[in-house]
């Protein structure tokens, strides 16, 4: 069993290959957020979640990782295919890489529209599977 805080490895390509880990934090004054951390080439990226108008977080209701925008709008940080489509979606926009705090929110319904287009036997407009 892995240590939650222990960060994972995740292969793009033959010369990419992102350290990665997810946090549930909070700050003095701040709301709560899950936070993303990407490492390549020792250069730090946040990806971050915060709890509010855009969106839920896990926030001790269900598992650290955990982002939602409704019922069946969920992302779970905590899977690599999730990771990897965060990345791709970020490079694709020009975000990475490159140390930054990125607004997760921003990323959601990209992703989870191709989350939802990779489930098999996925009915047009149906929202993402398990």
């Amino acid at each position: 069993m892995r240590k939650d805080r222990a960060a994972r490895t995740l292969v793009v390509d033959d010369r990419t290959t992102y350290l990665w880990s997810v946090r549930h934090k909070h700050r003095d004054s701040d709301v709560c957020r899950d936070v993303l951390h990407l490492v390549l080439d020792g250069v730090r990226t946040r990806i971050v979640f915060r709890e509010g108008e855009r969106g839920a977080i896990s926030g001790g209701y269900s598992y650290v990782g955990c982002v939602a925008t409704g019922p069946g709008k969920l992302l779970n940080l905590n899977e690599p295919g999730v990771v990897r489509q965060l990345i791709d979606e970020a490079t694709d926009r020009g975000l990475l890489p490159g140390a930054a705090e990125l607004d997760g929110w921003d990323l959601f319904d990209a992703v989870l529209r191709c989350a939802a287009a990779a489930t098999p036997g996925a009915p047009p407009g149906c929202l993402p599977g398990p």
